[in-house]
C-alpha cells in the first residue's frame, strides 16, 4: 500500500473502499434485455406460429364439410302457360335452382369480376381478408368483406349469417376442404343460386325473373353485371327502390364489373363501349293462387305426383306430394293465355253475372266446370274450376261426384255401333233403327222385364222414333232398352275404353241415363275420342316438367284406337243433329257468333237437378262444361231449380250451352267442318216423322215441350232401380200425321229403312 492509499485509509477509519456498484436503472435495463432477446422472440413467434398450425391442422382433421343447410335448399315450383309467361310460384321460397349451363359463360363472368377476380386461380379462400375479419370480429367493428366466391357459397350454403370467430374458422376450413373436392363451376353455380338479390328472389332464375323478366339462361352481360353488382346491397342497388345515392352507386359497381372483365380479356374493350346500362322492369306482384290459377295448379301438381309415382321416384302418392313441396320443378302447362281468358269471360258474362244470392238463395248453390281439349293433340287449353280458388277449393272442372246425365248417351250409341249390335229383334243398331219412345217403358231383357222403366223427360211418349230423332230430343226409354240390347258389360266397357272412370260401377241399366259420377275433364276427354275418329284422347294439362335432379316424363295424350273410325265418326254426325234439330238448338244453332260453324254434342240434365251440362265439340275444339248444385255450408248435392232467374229448371241446353257457344265461337279460327266416315252422313234426317204421343198425366191439348215452356212443372219421379236422367224435349210433342208414310211397324218395332242400306228387310222389334 503507497502513501497515499494509506493516508486515504486512515481518513477512512482504517477501512478499504468498497468497490463501486452500477445503479439501479443500468442494471434493470440489462434484465429485461436478457428476458427479451431477439432470439427469445423469433422463438415465441415460429412457436406460436406452429401452435397456430397444429391448431389448424387439427381443426382441419376435425371440422368435415357438413350437409348442406335445408333452408339453402328450399325451392319454389314455377308454373307457365304453354307460351312459356309465368302462371304462379309456390313455396316458401323463391327460388329455382338451375344447371350452370343455363347461365351464359359471360354472364357467369360478371360474377366473378364483381366477387373474386382470381377465383378461378385461388385456393378458396382469402387469407388477408379472412384474418381482417377474425380482428375486426374480436374488435367489435362489424363484418367486413374481402371473401371469395367460395367462401361466401360455404356461408351460404353450409353455415349461417352470423359473425363470429368459430364460424369464420369453419368457413376458413370449409372452403379449403370444398375448393379441392370441388370444380370450380360447381362452386360458382352454387353461389349464384343461394344468393339473395332482393326482391324476395333467391338464386340467379328467380332475380332473372323478378328483374327482368326472362329466364337466366336469356340473361344478356348488362343484366348480368346489374345482378351481380346487386349482391353487394341488393335492396340498397334496387333500381325501383333507390335513391339518388343508391342509383349513383349501382351504376358505378357496375361499371366496375364490367371494366374487371375488360381487364381480365372476358370482355372485348370495343363491346364494353357500347353497353348502356340496363334498368330493370319495375317489381310485379308474385302471382298468387287466387282465380283459375289455384285450380290449374292443383290439377298440373296432381298429375305430377301421378307421373312420380309411375316412374318410381316415390312410392306413393304421399311421398310424391313431399318431393313436390320441396319443390325445384318447373311445370309448363298446355294452357293456352288467351283460350283461359276467354273461357272465363265466357263463365262471367253466361252464368256468374246473373246469378245474384241476395235475390234468388239457390244462386248461392250453383257451381261451374268446364275443360276445353285440343281433340288432335289431347291437350287441356282451358280450365274453369270455380267461381275462385280461395274461395271454393274444390276443382269442380275435375269433380267426379255429379252424374253427367244425357251426355252418356252417346257412349250407348257408341258401344252399339262399333259392336254391330242388334236389337233383340236382330235388326241393326243404327241412326235409323226405330226405338219405342214411350215413357216409362219397361225395359226387357229377352222375355224378361229388366226392372227399369224410366220416364222420358215430361213423361212424355213418343211412340215410334229413331235414334237419331231420340237422341235429337234425348229419350230415356229408348237408350235404356239400347243398353240392354247392346248389353250393359258391354256398354261399361266401352265407357272405359272412352275414358270414364268405370271401376266399381254395376253394369246396370240405369248406367244408361249416366248415373255414375264424371267429371268434365273425363267428359271432355271421351268426346275428344269421337272427335277424333275413335283414337283415344286422354286430357293433358302438363306439357314438359323440369328438375335439376330427376327426369318427369308426360305420357301421350293421343293413343291408339279404341272405338272403329266409323263407330266413332257416325256418333259424330247422330250428336251434329242434336244441335241442329235438338235440345241444343237455341243456344247453340241460332247463335249469331257461329257462322256456319259444324258442330255435334249432346245436353244432360240429372235428376232432381242436382246437375247439367253440354259437351260439344268442333273438328279441333272438344269442350265440356258442367254445372253443379252444392250447398255452400254443408257441400252436399242439391238442386238448382230457378238458379239465376229461370222459370224453372237449369237446363244443359240453357246456361251450359250458352257458355260453350259463347266460348267456341269466340276462339274460333276460321269455319271447319268434319270429315267423316259413315255411310249415314252428317245428322241424317229421319226418313219420316215418327209419332208422339203424351202419357195420361198430362194434358191432352198441350203441345210445348218443357224447354219451350220452361215453368211447365216436372213430372218424371225417380225408379227404385236406378236414378234418372232428365232431359228436354226440342220439339212439341205433336207431330203432324200427314209426314208418317202410310204403313207403320208395331209400336216399339224396329224397322227397315229402304234410304239406309244398313237396314236389312223385315226386321222388327217387339219393345223389348
Amino acid at each position: 500500500m503507497g502513501r497515499a492509499e494509506e493516508r486515504k485509509a486512515r481518513q477512512r477509519g482504517g477501512r478499504r473502499a468498497a468497490p463501486r456498484r452500477r445503479s439501479s436503472g443500468a442494471g434493470g435495463k440489462s434484465g429485461i434485455r436478457r428476458l427479451f432477446t431477439w432470439k427469445k422472440i423469433l422463438g415465441t413467434f415460429f412457436g406460436l406460429c406452429l401452435l397456430g398450425m397444429g391448431a389448424f391442422i387439427v381443426l382441419y382433421m376435425v371440422i368435415d364439410i357438413p350437409e348442406g343447410n335445408a333452408d339453402a335448399e328450399l325451392q319454389s315450383n314455377v308454373y307457365k302457360y304453354s307460351d312459356g309467361s309465368v302462371m304462379a310460384r309456390t313455396g316458401d321460397r323463391n327460388r329455382e335452382i338451375v344447371d350452370l349451363a343455363k347461365v351464359p359463360k359471360d354472364v357467369q363472368r360478371t360474377f366473378v369480376a364483381a366477387e373474386n377476380k382470381t377465383f378461378y386461380d385461388d385456393a378458396g379462400v382469402d387469407l388477408k381478408g379472412t384474418t381482417r375479419g377474425v380482428l375486426n370480429t374480436l374488435s367489435g367493428k362489424g363484418a367486413q368483406g374481402g371473401s371469395t366466391i367460395t367462401q361466401q357459397y360455404v356461408k351460404n350454403y353450409y353455415l349461417s349469417q352470423e359473425q363470429t370467430v368459430s364460424r369464420k374458422l369453419k368457413e376458413l376450413v370449409i372452403s379449403l376442404k370444398l375448393d379441392r373436392e370441388k370444380s370450380k363451376d360447381y362452386i360458382l353455380a352454387g353461389y349464384m343460386n343461394t344468393s339473395y338479390y332482393g326482391r324476395g328472389a333467391y338464386g340467379i332464375q328467380a332475380a332473372a325473373q323478378a328483374y327482368y323478366r326472362v329466364d337466366a339462361e336469356d340473361l344478356t352481360v348488362e343484366q348480368g353485371a346489374y345482378l351481380a353488382a346487386l349482391l353487394q346491397a341488393p335492396n340498397q342497388y334496387d333500381w325501383a327502390n333507390a335513391g339518388e345515392t343508391g342509383k349513383k352507386l349501382v351504376q358505378e359497381r357496375w361499371n366496375y364489373v364490367l371494366d374487371n372483365m375488360v381487364e381480365q380479356k372476358w370482355l372485348a374493350a370495343s363491346d364494353r363501349q357500347g353497353m348502356e346500362f340496363p334498368v330493370p322492369k319495375e317489381p310485379k306482384a308474385a302471382p298468387e293462387l287466387k282465380g283459375q290459377t289455384g285450380y290449374l295448379v292443383e290439377a298440373a301438381n296432381a298429375t305430377l305426383k301421378k307421373q312420380l309415382v309411375a316412374q318410381g321416384a316415390a312410392e306413393d302418392m304421399e311421398q310424391a306430394k313431399a318431393l313436390v313441396d320441396l319443390g325445384g320443378y318447373t311445370v309448363t302447362l298446355n294452357i293456352d293465355k288467351k283460350k283461359q281468358a276467354a273461357l272465363e269471360k265466357s263463365v262471367k258474362a253466361k252464368l256468374t253475372s246473373k246469378l245474384d244470392p241476395g235475390k234468388r238463395d239457390v244462386d248461392a248453390d250453383v257451381q261451374a266446370g268446364a275443360v276445353s281439349v285440343d281433340p288432335k293433340t289431347g291437350r287441356v287449353l282451358a280450365m274453369y274450376g270455380g267461381e275462385d280458388y280461395v274461395k271454393h277449393y274444390t276443382n269442380n272442372a275435375t269433380r267426379a261426384d255429379y252424374q253427367p246425365a244425357s251426355t252418356f248417351k252417346p257412349v250407348i250409341l257408341a258401344a252399339a255401333v262399333d259392336q254391330d249390335a242388334e236389337t233383340q229383334d236382330g235388326v241393326p243398331i243404327t241412326a235409323n233403327t226405330m226405338y219405342d219412345g214411350t215413357s216409362k217403358r219397361p225395359v226387357m231383357d229377352g222375355d224378361q222385364k229388366a226392372g227399369f222403366a224410366p220416364p222420358n223427360e215430361d213423361d212424355v211418349d213418343y211412340g215410334d222414333i229413331d235414334v237419331q230423332e231420340a237422341m235429337n230430343k234425348s229419350v230415356n226409354s229408348v237408350f235404356a232398352q239400347m243398353g240392354v240390347d247392346v248389353g250393359m258389360s258391354e256398354v261399361m266397357k266401352v265407357a272405359g275404353e272412352l275414358g270414364m272412370d268405370t271401376e266399381g260401377e254395376q253394369a246396370v241399366p240405369a248406367q244408361t241415363l249416366g248415373s255414375m259420377g264424371a267429371s268434365p275433364l273425363e267428359m271432355a276427354g271421351v268426346y275428344a275420342t269421337l272427335d277424333n275418329h275413335g283414337k283415344k284422347v286422354t286430357p293433358q294439362i302438363v306439357k314438359s316438367v323440369e328438375h335439376k335432379d330427376r327426369t318427369v316424363d308426360i305420357p301421350e295424350a293421343v293413343g291408339g284406337q279404341v272405338i272403329s273410325e266409323q263407330a266413332a265418326d257416325t256418333v259424330t254426325s247422330v250428336l251434329t243433329g242434336v244441335v241442329d234439330d235438338g235440345t241444343a238448338r237455341t243456344s247453340v244453332r241460332e247463335n249469331p257468333l257461329r257462322d256456319g260453324q259444324q258442330v255435334a254434342g249432346k245436353t244432360g240434365t240429372s235428376d232432381n237437378n242436382k246437375s247439367a251440362w253440354f259437351t260439344g265439340y268442333t273438328p279441333g275444339l272438344v269442350t265440356s262444361v258442367g254445372l253443379f248444385g252444392e250447398d255452400p255450408e254443408s257441400h252436399n248435392q242439391v238442386p238448382m231449380y230457378k238458379a239465376g232467374g229461370v222459370d224453372h229448371r237449369v237446363n244443359g241446353g240453357g246456361f251450359p250451352a250458352e257458355i260453350w257457344a259463347a266460348y267456341t265461337f269466340g276462339v274460333m279460327d276460321g269455319v271447319t267442318r268434319f270429315d267423316l266416315d259413315t255411310k249415314q252422313g252428317a245428322a241424317v234426317k229421319p226418313s219420316r216423322s215418327p209419332s208422339v204421343s203424351q202419357s195420361p198425366s198430362q194434358s191432352p191439348t198441350q203441345e210445348e215441350t218443357r224447354e219451350e215452356s220452361p215453368s211447365q212443372e216436372p213430372t218424371t219421379e225417380e225408379p227404385s232401380t236406378g236414378t234418372p236422367t232428365t232431359e228436354e224435349p226440342s220439339q212439341s210433342p205433336s207431330q203432324s200425321p200427314s209426314n208418317s208414310p202410310s204403313t207403320q211397324p208395331p209400336t216399339g218395332g224396329a224397322t227397315t229403312d229402304p234410304e239406309n242400306p244398313f237396314l236389312p228387310d223385315g226386321g222388327r222389334d217387339d219393345g223389348r
